[in-house]
């Protein structure tokens, strides 16, 4: 018997494109069989088919009357704004003054830093999120603080040290020399150490010098299977700004673009105020939109254009983007990107949501096959969802699966319904992290 093997049996879902463009673009299984080896996925399909295969003495978890996926990817989160997640503010400019530079100060102290990021990974996991691209403060320790707690829970998740040399205050002010070199001791530190991940983390334009900006874009040429992350065409207000400190620039995006940042395994924050040739760039280029919607909504940022983004081709995914959105749930941010979409004429299919925050995801960080479906030899990264987690849900869903409701109307159920109490247990690497208590 091969080490550690294991198998789940329930209703299993995972994606093979992207339904917006493929009529074959997910797998489902009623009666499924998920068989995991040594914390990768074996084999996924139907139990009646699979289960035959197991040796003697295997162990099948039974989940039969809930749903299998994989583990939801959240491509946008700050985990120092954990504590000030819902503040009050008019716009995303104060916002940062009054709240966001305040707490991420405290992130100078180790024990702070720690005592957040272990209590932030714990609010992902029972949110059902495995993977999550993660901005850290400009103090090293706060990075060295969320890796070590996510390498203690074996978990698949991308950081970095933020970048920020001016107009910002004084005391979460780093130089652009003196950046560049913190962040190349933590990408020899981290980077591919275990299942740990690094993001080149420029905070935002406005608050990096054109010398930092350069030095940026010198270490993702060095180092080019490390991540980039950063925001881009958020809101109006930041726009115009930007505008004025790089008035040679395009636009926005050519800021990042004319230092060599913009690349595959480089995520954008937002993407609301693009333009055609600003989208069509992205595509070429590889890089990849990060849309926030809670986020979005609660600074009154815009609502994201998905139909010019697939005109363009771009690269999608969706993001809580805490502390600026509202909730650490993924169930949550598909529930206001759906209307968002409708907002701007669009319509997001139920499938194509669960999409964005798993194999679009995945895509989008250039990690298809590492994370995101049930290939086999993908990590074992999964969820169960319950479609009676809640009164309501149960409600909602009481005939499901014998009844003939479509899969399409469960996942519409569970994305505008559901919250972490739909979420029955987390899995990574094939290990136990998260186990919803009983009721």
């Amino acid at each position: 018997m091969p080490p550690n093997l294991q198998a789940y049996r329930g209703s299993l879902l995972h994606f093979l494109a992207d339904p917006a463009f493929s009529a074959k673009a997910h797998a489902y299984h009623a009666d499924g069989l998920l068989i995991v080896a040594d914390g990768k996925v074996q084999a996924a399909g139907d139990y009646a088919s699979l289960h035959a295969t197991l040796p003697p003495g295997t162990p099948v978890h039974d989940y039969r009357g809930k749903l299998l996926m994989p583990g939801f990817i959240d491509t946008h989160v700050h985990y120092p704004q954990t504590d000030m997640i819902a503040s009050p503010a008019d716009g995303l400019l104060p916002w940062l003054e009054t709240y966001t530079f305040p707490t991420e100060r405290q992130f100078g102290d180790p024990a702070h830093a720690g005592q957040v990021a272990e209590f932030f990974l714990d609010e992902l996991l029972r949110c059902g999120t495995t993977t999550a691209m993660v901005y850290c403060t400009v103090h090293p320790q706060s990075v060295d603080a969320f890796f070590s707690a996510s390498e203690k829970r074996g978990l698949r998740m991308v950081a970095g040290k933020v970048l920020m040399d001016r107009h910002c205050p004084e005391f979460l002010r780093d130089t652009a020399e003196g950046g560049a070199r913190e962040t190349e001791a933590l990408i020899q530190r981290w980077h591919k150490r275990g299942r740990a991940l690094y993001a080149i983390t420029p905070r935002f334009a406005p608050t990096s010098t054109d010398t930092q900006l350069h030095l940026a874009g010198e270490l993702a040429r060095a180092y080019p299977d490390t991540f980039i992350q950063t925001h881009v065409s958020e809101n109006k207000a930041e726009c115009a700004w930007v505008h004025e400190l790089f008035p040679q620039a395009r636009s926005y995006i050519d800021v990042y673009d004319s230092v060599g940042l913009l690349r595959p395994r480089s995520m954008y924050g937002h993407c609301i105020w693009l333009d055609e040739t600003d989208r069509a760039r992205m595509a070429d280029s590889g890089a990849a939109a990060a849309i926030c919607p809670t986020s979005n909504l609660f600074l009154g940022s815009g609502l994201f254009d998905f139909a010019a983004a697939d005109r363009a081709g771009m690269a999608l995914s969706l993001a809580s983007d805490v502390g600026g959105g509202s909730s650490f749930s993924m169930l949550q941010t598909m529930n206001e990107a759906y209307k968002v979409a409708r907002l701007k004429g669009s319509y997001l299919p139920a499938l194509r949501m669960f999409y964005l925050a798993t194999l679009g995801a995945a895509r989008a960080m250039q990690l298809e096959g590492v994370i995101g479906n049930f290939a086999a030899g993908a990590e074992a990264d999964f969820i169960v969802l319950d479609p009676a987690a809640t009164p309501l849900l149960a409600r909602r869903n009481r005939a499901w699966p014998d009844s003939g409701a479509s899969l399409e109307e469960l996942l519409f159920a569970l994305a505008l319904l559901g919250d972490d109490r739909a979420v029955a247990a987390t899995y990574a690497a094939g290990q136990p992290v998260y186990q919803r208590a009983a009721l």
